[in-house]
């Protein structure tokens, strides 16, 4: 089967393995860096104006799961069926934290609340089965820009942008009381909103899984400010035995377990300024021990110019991920669909939140992007899923971050700047027509 990265960048003579790959296969056939100059183009947003919603393929519907939900970044759905909603955005500089405010009801268009971090994780609850919650709690507060989440037993552990903390849960509470526990130091704040930190458990929950993006774009202000940074770093849940799983990830955001394998996979939003087309985003599965290039090289042992010569010990062990998807598109989520709602096309598959571009001429990503995977393996390019949430060629509705999938199999999005979570799913009515 022809791997993902020959069929979206010409490659020939493929390794059976990613480190082979690394060693064997020729370089991409990729722009040169500054071919086209670097350019700051940053999209509008308007809000989502009445009955306007994203759009899915024929088939699907896209409904709203949830509205006036200020900065929503990232989702997780608890055993229960509750969907837990981590809100956190940047604060503007000197701007002071203040409540999430709602959209005016009386104004259409609809305009975003002011960008202020709520740093709150909202629960909602779906009682009635039809879908879409009924309930809507604030279910834990007092976080710094939390954005990851996970329930290991009866512990929920939180990815503030500075610390891994632990709370203690019981089944279908909808409040968590209480400071929690700090497990892990970790290094907060960072470049262009690299200040998320995602978490993840294995399996049988005895070891987690925290990523930490670069606190700059190439390592500007020096390998010493890296520290911890651009890695997926690896911990036991009572914070002992710290180590880095896997490094040379620039902003490795989302991270899913492939449910063929079980292997990790990670998506990394690429580094800035050398273009147009450079540097591709990429979806990858993750190996203990591996490097993936930042800052010194990207996809594999292309040598980033503005660190030339440094480090080509670190180039030449590099190794080229699986699937590129698109430079500057902002990939940041990820999940494998599992569920039973979505055509057979869908299982097993891959699902991205593209947040979006801001360092290209023309607009790329603002889309939740499918990824087909047959045997553990991408089998195919990215193609569209949602799209829509550009209004022309300088505005945008939202900006969809976060994916998961709820316990009936329908897809939810985090529109951050849209203030709303969509919820995707299978149209039954247009289904029972045809």
């Amino acid at each position: 089967m022809m791997s993902p990265s020959r069929l979206l960048l010409v490659l020939i003579g493929c390794g059976p393995t990613i480190g082979a790959m690394a060693q064997e296969t020729p370089p991409l056939k990729l722009p040169e860096p500054f071919a086209t100059p670097s350019v700051e183009k940053r999209a509008v947003i308007i809000g989502w104006p009445k009955d306007k919603t994203p759009t899915a393929p024929p088939g699907f519907k896209v409904e709203v799961f949830a509205h006036d939900i200020a900065s929503p970044r990232w989702i997780y759905v608890l055993p229960n069926g509750d969907v837990l909603v981590a809100q956190s955005t940047t604060l503007p500089k000197g701007a002071k934290e203040e409540p999430p405010k709602p959209f005016p009801k009386e104004k259409e268009p609809k305009t975003p609340p002011p960008p202020v971090s709520p740093n709150i994780i909202t629960l909602l609850r779906d009682t009635n089965g039809d879908g879409l919650p009924d309930i809507r709690t604030i279910f834990l507060e007092g976080l710094k820009q939390p954005l990851g989440m996970v329930l290991v037993k009866d512990t929920f552990f939180v990815g503030n942008t500075d610390a891994l903390m632990a709370y203690p849960y019981k089944a279908d509470q909808q409040k968590i009381e209480g400071p929690g526990k700090k497990i892990l130091d970790l290094p907060g704040g960072g470049y262009n909103n690299h200040w998320t930190r995602n978490v993840l458990a294995n399996k049988d929950g005895t070891k987690l899984y925290v990523s930490v993006g670069s606190g700059s774009n190439v390592a500007e202000h020096g390998m010493d400010n890296e520290k911890l940074r651009a890695n997926i770093l690896e911990v036991s849940p009572d914070g002992s035995g710290m180590r880095i799983f896997a490094s040379g990830l620039r902003n490795p955001v989302g991270m899913a377990w492939e449910p063929t394998t079980g292997k990790l996979w990670t998506a990394v939003n690429e580094r800035d300024n050398l273009g147009d087309d450079l540097v591709p985003d990429f979806m990858t599965s993750v190996q203990e021990g591996g490097f993936y290039g930042w800052p010194f090289s990207y996809f594999g042992k292309h040598e980033d110019p503005r660190r030339k010569g440094e480090r080509p010990d670190l180039v030449e062990k590099a190794i080229v991920p699986d699937v590129p998807l698109g430079s500057h598109t902002a990939s940041l989520g990820l999940a494998f669909y599992t569920g039973k709602m979505f055509p057979a096309k869908y299982q097993g598959g891959a699902f991205i939140g593209q947040r979006g571009s801001w360092n290209r001429s023309s607009f790329v990503g603002y889309r939740i992007a499918f990824v087909p995977f047959k045997d553990g393996k991408a089998a195919g390019p990215p193609e569209d899923f949602v799209t829509g949430f550009l209004a022309n060629e300088l505005e945008a509705y939202g900006r969809p971050v976060g994916v998961a999938f709820a316990s009936d199999g329908s897809l939810l999005i985090a529109d951050e700047m849209g203030n709303t979570v969509w919820r995707v799913s299978v149209d039954k009515k247009k289904e029972k027509d045809q």
